[in-house]
């Protein structure tokens, strides 16, 4: 009898990778000013959150150690392969 060991492989391809990938969870205000601090390494001024289309969008404005004012949008759907 003939093993069927390559079947998973091309049911997989046939139907695309993705419906593998892990899902996208929508992060929270406090994990995006986190995430903005880390990155600019600066005070936050104000945070807005705003409805693009279909997407939900953080706006944050920092201020760096230099004086200048940053803004910076972090996107609340994260896919589930991304670095945090």
């Amino acid at each position: 009898m003939r093993a069927l060991s390559g079947w998973p492989i091309a049911i997989a391809v046939c139907f695309g990778l993705a419906a593998f990938a892990l899902p996208a969870r929508e992060i929270t205000v406090q994990e995006a000013v986190a995430q903005s601090q880390r990155d600019v390494q600066g005070k936050v001024l104000s945070v807005q959150t705003l409805n693009v289309g279909k997407h939900k969008v953080y706006r944050i404005k920092l201020l760096t150690r230099d004086g200048q004012v940053r803004i910076v949008q972090v996107a609340a759907e994260q896919s589930g392969l991304s670095k945090t």
